[in-house]
C-alpha cells in the first residue's frame, strides 16, 4: 500500500501514536528509580510526592473537554503526544527534587491527556464490530514498542555505558521528530459526529462508571503491591522483575489482538464475567502463595488479565450516544484514577498489618466487578444499557 494511501486512513494514524507513546513513557518508567536514587538522592518521602504528583493530571483528565473548545481532538492528541516527548527528553536535564517534579508534571499532563483524546478518538473512528480486534490490535503494538524501548535501553547503558541524560533525550527526541512527521502527514480526519463541548454525566451510563472505577482500584493493586510482593516475600531483584515484564509484554504482543477476537465474539458480559472469576481466584492466590515461580505466574496470568478490559470501553462504545463520547471518556478517566490517589495510601497501611489483606480487598474488588458484570446485556445498546432493559423489550415483543 502506498504511503499516500496510509496516512488517508484513521486507524493508521491510532496505530501510530500506539506505537509512540510506549517507547518513550517506557524509557521514562523504566529508568525512574534508578535515576532519582542515583542522581537526585530521593527517598521514600520524594518518590512517594512524585508519584502522587504524577496521577493528578489523570485525575483531572475531565479537563480535557475544556481544551477542546480551543482545538479539535486530532490536534490534542498530537500536540500531547509531542508535550510527553519534552517531558521525556528533559527528565536527565534537570536531576534534582523540584527538576524532577516540574519534568514529571510535563511528561504526565501530555499522556494523560494523549490517553484520554486516543481512547474517544478510537472509539469514534473504528466501527463497533470492529472495536475490540482493534483495541487487541492497540496493545500487540504497544507491547512491541515496549520491548523495542527496553532492549535498547539495555544495549545502550549497559553495553555502551550511555548516560541516563542522554538516553532520556535521545528517546524523548526520537518521539518528537516522530510526532511531528505523523502530524504533519496524516489527513485531518472529520469527526462523524460533532462532539458535546461539556461536562457529562448520565445516568444511563452509571455501569460503565462503576465498572472503570473498580478497575482502577484492582490496577493499583496490582501495579503498587503485586511487584512489591515479588520483591518483598521473594527476594525478586532488578533482573528478575525486568524478566517479568518483557514475559508480560511478549504475552501482550502475541495475545491481545486474539483477546480483541474473541471480545467480538462472545461478547463484553461473557468476558467481563470470565476476567472478574479468574481476579478472584488470582487475588486469593496472591495471599497464600510460597513459591516464588507461582507468584511469578500469577504476576504474568494478571497482567495479562488487564486486556479483558477492553470489554468495558466496547461496551460504552455500544451504549454511548456518539456526541458524549469524548467528554465521557475525559470523566472515565478521571473515575479511574480516583482509586490511583486513594487506594496507595490506604492500602499501604493495610499491608504494613497483613499483606495478605491486601490481596483479599482485591478479591473483593473482583467480586464487586463480577457483580455489575451481571447487569451487562448481552447485546448492548442505545437504550439497551443493562440486562433489565433486554429483558423487558423481549417482554414486550
Amino acid at each position: 500500500m502506498k504511503f499516500n494511501q496510509l496516512v488517508q486512513k484513521p486507524e493508521n494514524l491510532l496505530l501510530a501514536m500506539a506505537f509512540i507513546m510506549p517507547l518513550i513513557f517506557s524509557v521514562w518508567m523504566v529508568l525512574l528509580n534508578n535515576f532519582v536514587i542515583e542522581k537526585a538522592n530521593f527517598t521514600g518521602v520524594e518518590i512517594g510526592i512524585l508519584q502522587s504528583l504524577r496521577e493528578v493530571p489523570g485525575f483531572l483528565a475531565f479537563t480535557a473537554i475544556y481544551v477542546l473548545l480551543f482545538i479539535k481532538e486530532q490536534r490534542l492528541a498530537i500536540l500531547s503526544l509531542a508535550v510527553t516527548a519534552i517531558g521525556v527528553a528533559a527528565t536527565g536535564y534537570f536531576p534534582s527534587v523540584y527538576g524532577l517534579y516540574i519534568t514529571t508534571m510535563i511528561m504526565s499532563v501530555g499522556f494523560h491527556y494523549f490517553e484520554t483524546v486516543n481512547q474517544s478518538l478510537t472509539l469514534q473512528w473504528v466501527d463497533k464490530d470492529k472495536t475490540a480486534h482493534f483495541m487487541g490490535q492497540l496493545l500487540s503494538i504497544k507491547a512491541a514498542a515496549s520491548l523495542l524501548a527496553f532492549s535498547t535501553i539495555w544495549l545502550l547503558m549497559e553495553q555502551f555505558a550511555w548516560s541516563y541524560q542522554a538516553t532520556y533525550a535521545l528517546f524523548g527526541g526520537i518521539g518528537l521528530i516522530f510526532t511531528i512527521f505523523i502530524g504533519l502527514s496524516f489527513t485531518h480526519f472529520k469527526p462523524k459526529t460533532e462532539q458535546s463541548k461539556k461536562l457529562i454525566l448520565k445516568k444511563r451510563y452509571w455501569l460503565f462508571y462503576a465498572l472503570t472505577f473498580f478497575g482502577g482500584a484492582r490496577r493499583q493493586i496490582f501495579v503498587v503491591f503485586a511487584g512489591f510482593l515479588m520483591v518483598e516475600k521473594f527476594g525478586y531483584s532488578v533482573a528478575d522483575i525486568s524478566t517479568l515484564f518483557l514475559i508480560n509484554y511478549i504475552f501482550n504482543w502475541f495475545f491481545a489482538a486474539k483477546i480483541g477476537k474473541f471480545i467480538g465474539k462472545f461478547g463484553e458480559r461473557f468476558v467481563l464475567k470470565f476476567e472478574y472469576i479468574g481476579l478472584i481466584l488470582l487475588f486469593c492466590a496472591y495471599a497464600v502463595v510460597s513459591n516464588e515461580y507461582i507468584a511469578a505466574a500469577l504476576y504474568v496470568i494478571d497482567h495479562l488479565l488487564f486486556a479483558f478490559a477492553i470489554a468495558i470501553k466496547t461496551y460504552f462504545q455500544k451504549i454511548a450516544s456518539p456526541e458524549d463520547i469524548a467528554s465521557t471518556a475525559g470523566v472515565s478517566f478521571s473515575i479511574n484514577h480516583i482509586a490511583a490517589v486513594v487506594i496507595p495510601a490506604l492500602l499501604g497501611m493495610v499491608w504494613i498489618i497483613n499483606s495478605a489483606w491486601v490481596f483479599y480487598i482485591g478479591a473483593t474488588f473482583a467480586a464487586c466487578s463480577f457483580i455489575l458484570a451481571l447487569l451487562i446485556p448481552y447485546s448492548p445498546a442505545i437504550g439497551v444499557e443493562l440486562r433489565s432493559h433486554e429483558l423487558k423489550e423481549k417482554v414486550n415483543i
